[in-house]
């Protein structure tokens, strides 16, 4: 049987990697007629096309869903849906918050929220689901300080921005809980906006607001506080669960060796699983012509388990080079916000190494979320031992 693949498919959102196996041996070049898009796995291919905007283009975004795919994603998610010239000054001006030295002189409240969520969690009496009582409720906390909004508002942020990207089961229709849960965001962010046109603080609003509209800021938002939060959120779950599935890579990661835990995480399974692009030249690859105007799948997932460029792909690996890793894309698109997230994600598990000496999970407790393009948990149930 030939292989079957789609980014909606439940069940390769539960286990893609035997699927990301087969299209990398079986099918380098992919065809899905039922939800018309090509994908591309292999590393060196999946690397050359995130770096050729020219032929490779995100005006239509980066998601193949029905309803965010199209000439209109820049009105939703602004200059991620762009290409250069276009992309250029709002991803410049964007990349102000990101400068090194604000990451950097942002490590010490890092710290403090991550321990202030920790002590929380463990204070459960060291069984608590890890996403809900932990690496949920940080990345918002610091991505909401960079950003500006308030901590009285953080908790509904993080619900209304769940909600908003909930989708009926096996489908891609947007529910009206969505739709409202979309439109209370919009509504907020407007008001944030408007706050600090009367007070200007030191957050990315009172930046954005220096050059940009309201209509041209919210975007922004909508991109910053979900996938700023949502990226670290699935790779510290990630982190943690396969750590477990290889004891002897949890008492190195526990041992000091978060760095490269953040690392491998990133690889093995990343948060972001692939990216759409829109093909706008025939092209021919692997003696097969694709025609321009194609929907194409960048499958990042894929590329990371590619043996020609990570050996023994599949194993969960610390001391591994990682240095090939696709998992923030690259060239003009390559998150800026991956120094913050890698930052979160090594102080989280440096806080978590610090009080836990080992942990168990539940299998059975444990639950995977469903987006196209974002792999990660709902739910991990965790039972940790203190040092």
């Amino acid at each position: 049987m030939s292989v079957q693949f789609s980014p909606f498919d439940y069940a390769i959102h539960e286990d893609p990697f035997p699927v990301y196996a087969r299209l990398l041996e079986e099918a380098p070049l992919y065809r899905n007629d039922a939800d018309d898009f090509w994908a591309l796995s292999r590393h060196e291919d999946v690397a050359a096309a995130l770096q050729d905007f020219a032929r490779f283009s995100s005006s239509h975004g980066p998601l193949l869903d029905e309803v965010f795919w199209g000439p209109q994603a820049s009105q939703s998610i602004s200059f991620v849906a762009m290409d250069p010239p276009a992309h250029t000054p709002l991803r410049t001006l964007v990349s102000r918050g990101f400068t090194a030295r604000r990451v950097a002189a942002l490590e010490p409240r890092i710290r403090e929220i991550a321990r202030r969520h920790l002590e929380e969690a463990l204070e459960r009496g060291g069984a608590f689901d890890f996403i809900e009582g932990f690496a949920a409720r940080m990345p918002l906390d610091v991505v909401s300080e960079l950003v500006g909004v308030p901590e009285s508002d953080r908790d509904d942020i993080r619900r209304l921005a769940a909600v908003s990207l909930t989708r009926q089961d096996g489908s891609q229709e947007v529910l009206q809980e969505s739709i409202d849960a979309g439109a209370a965001l919009t509504d907020y962010y407007a008001r944030l906006i408007a706050t600090r046109r009367q007070a200007p603080t030191d957050d990315m609003v009172s930046v954005l607001i220096e050059e940009l509209s309201d209509q041209e800021i919210i975007p922004i938002l909508f991109v910053l506080l979900a996938a700023g939060s949502e990226t670290t959120t699935n790779l510290l779950g990630h982190a943690m669960y396969w750590a477990w599935r290889f004891p002897d890579q949890m008492a190195k990661g526990l041992g000091g060796a978060a760095a490269a835990w953040v690392e491998e995480g990133l690889r093995y399974d990343p948060p972001a699983v692939g990216v759409g692009r829109l093909l706008m030249e025939d092209i021919e690859l692997y003696g097969t012509r694709v025609p321009a105007g194609a929907r194409m799948w960048l499958s990042i997932g894929a590329a990371n388990r590619d043996p020609r460029a990570f050996p023994d792909p599949d194993s969960f690996d610390l001391e591994r080079d990682t240095s090939k890793l696709l998992s923030f894309g690259a060239g003009r698109h390559f998150c800026m916000g991956s120094t913050l997230g890698k930052l979160e994600a090594r102080i989280a598990l440096e806080e978590l190494a610090a009080v836990v000496s080992g942990y168990e999970i539940d299998p059975d407790g444990v639950r995977r979320s469903h987006m196209g393009n974002v792999r990660g948990f709902a739910t991990l149930p965790v039972v940790v031992k203190p040092r």
